[in-house]
């Protein structure tokens, strides 16, 4: 699974790296070096003909839920299944996004111990990861707007897919990476080839990853801050 990243280059960056327009800045986020469920994150999408970066909860929300808390338990769609899952099939089909990521957090189990060590991972080339993500709009129609409209949450999720190479000696799953090459097909709302799509839910290859361990800090996710990501000791078991 996927339940903590990184998301620390500026939106103007990230949106200029990804050929969308940059969110307002009142909508712009702090850095943030341990990114949680439930918060808000940056998620590119494509509506209406234009690319943007935007701003969504993590943890989707399907449209037919009656408490958004459901979300909560859909921070990840498995690339196997997410094409049949009741939650996830439809904006599989016409809502997919990309959520940037500087890195990600994973925790390797240690053989004789309970405890995990915390290792970051991120490209070689400093460059984001483009995590393969799903969207959705939900309706709160216990609270309205100006308007007498109801509020709508927009939410995402994040795509895995069994690990590569270098991840599998750490766990057995990791998020999507698409490539850049993908990037317009996975984007475009009128592509609706389930099939096609689901073509690119493949692990990333293991050239595209580096990893060290980190600090147990990062296991609170309250603890936030650059040093998260900096080598720390291994754990002594």
């Amino acid at each position: 699974m996927c339940g903590r990243y990184v998301s620390a280059t500026p939106p103007d960056e990230l949106a200029k790296y990804f050929g969308a327009l940059a969110p307002p800045a009142e909508h712009a986020l702090s850095p943030n070096h341990n990114v949680a469920p439930t918060q808000t994150v940056y998620a590119v999408r494509e509506r209406d003909g234009a690319r943007s970066l935007d701003t969504l909860h993590w943890g989707l929300v399907p449209f037919w839920a009656k408490d958004p808390k459901i979300g909560n338990r859909m921070i990840n769609a498995r690339a196997e299944t997410v094409a049949q899952k009741n939650s996830f099939r439809v904006p599989f089909s016409r809502r997919r996004c990309i959520i940037p990521a500087d890195g990600f957090y994973e925790w390797q189990r240690l053989d004789g111990s309970k405890r995990k060590q915390p290792m970051f991972i991120s490209r070689p080339d400093g460059e984001p990861f483009a995590f393969a993500g799903l969207w959705e709009k939900w309706r709160d129609a216990n609270n309205l707007d100006a308007d007498g409209e109801p509020l709508e949450l927009h939410s995402c999720t994040i795509i895995t897919c069994e690990a590569n190479d270098a991840m599998a000696e750490i766990h057995d799953r990791m998020p999507v990476v698409l490539p850049p090459g993908s990037w317009d097909f996975w984007l475009e709302p009128s592509n609706t080839d389930s099939e096609a799509a689901a073509g690119l839910l493949l692990p990333a290859p293991s050239g595209l990853i580096r990893m060290h361990p980190v600090s147990t800090e990062v296991n609170n996710a309250r603890n936030n801050g650059s040093h998260l990501i900096e080598r720390a000791d291994p754990i002594e078991v």
